[in-house]
């Protein structure tokens, strides 16, 4: 086999960082097992997925890991920030300018073609991020891409090649009409009497395809949808979270612990809406000034601990 990676691996690094999203999981599982068994059609890109769902919940943060196990750093993977192309004029920001145009000749373009076509072990890796904010005529761009694995620019002069390459797709489109949808039938007596006028999955397929072209969605291999982070997942996202601080602070031979109080008040009022990033940022709020208050106290500081007093976090050495 020539793929080097291990799914086992990765994928024991993406559940350890990624909560609430066993579906989803499951499924990059799948495609994962058959990039490694080899057994795709040669004139196409390896996988092409598309994660929906609402933000915060992990979409893009699954394509970092994956970058980080394959390739041994998060940032390995060419981005597509596709809410920069939300004019149809900027489809020649990815297909290159037409002959006679500035920059045909050279065959400029956004993507990144040694992070695309990866090598002969391991595969390459793009994302195009946010993908109902970019035109139509852009995401009609990438049509040949996801069907051949390959795109000539325009200026004639260059072809990147796809077909060794992973590609991920994120979006969040129809995520506020599914929370609108759970919360109408979660309550009351619809909830008593178990009345669903549709699940949410049909409320997403139909934003799904009341935005894109069947031509478009007919090339994707696999959507996944992902759930909102809940109450029940946020003791364990905020140990992820922790950990993530832990690693950080480790580089300067130091390490922290939080009592059950604190934790307990760093998941107090969590909206959903926001998913993981919610918590990130109460973290870098609330936690990370305690901490460098202790650090810049205590400069030789290593264990610390986090408690809470009168509705604010404390933190001293342990």
């Amino acid at each position: 086999m020539r793929f080097t990676f291990e799914p086992a691996r990765v994928m024991t690094l993406l559940r350890s960082r990624i909560v609430g999203q066993d579906a989803a999981l499951a499924q990059v599982e799948g495609l994962l097992k058959v990039v490694k068994a080899d057994i795709g059609e040669r004139d196409r890109p390896l996988s092409v997925n598309l994660f929906m769902g609402p933000t915060g919940v992990g979409k893009t943060e699954i394509v970092r890991l994956l970058a980080q196990a394959l390739h041994g750093r998060a940032d390995g993977f060419c981005r597509i920030d596709m809410h920069t192309l939300a004019q149809e004029h900027y489809a020649a920001a990815l297909t290159g300018a037409p002959p006679g145009y500035v920059g045909s000749k050279e065959g400029i373009s956004l993507f990144n073609s040694e992070l695309i076509q990866g090598t002969y072990s391991c595969p390459g890796i793009v994302l195009f991020d946010e993908l109902e904010k970019a035109s139509h005529e852009v995401v009609r761009s990438l049509l040949g891409i996801l069907e051949n694995g390959q795109l000539t620019l325009a200026g004639g002069t260059r072809t990147l090649d796809f077909r060794n390459c992973l590609i991920f797709m994120t979006s969040n489109i129809g995520a506020q009409q599914a929370r609108r949808h759970r919360q109408r039938f979660a309550y009351g007596w619809r909830r008593v009497l178990r009345v669903f006028a549709r699940d949410e999955a049909a409320v997403l397929e139909d934003a799904l395809h009341g935005h894109f072209e069947p031509e478009f969605l007919n090339r994707i291999d696999r959507i996944l949808v992902f759930e909102p982070i809940d109450g029940q997942w946020l003791e364990a996202l905020l140990e992820v979270e922790l950990g993530k601080l832990n690693g950080r602070l480790a580089a300067h031979q130091r390490w922290l612990e939080v009592d059950e109080p604190a934790r307990a008040w760093l998941c107090r009022q969590h909206d959903a809406r926001f998913g993981a990033r919610a918590l990130g940022r109460r973290l870098r709020v609330e936690l990370q000034p305690a901490i460098a208050e202790c650090v810049l106290h205590d400069p030789g500081v290593q264990g610390m601990r986090a408690t809470l007093r009168d509705e604010q976090l404390h933190v001293s050495r342990q």
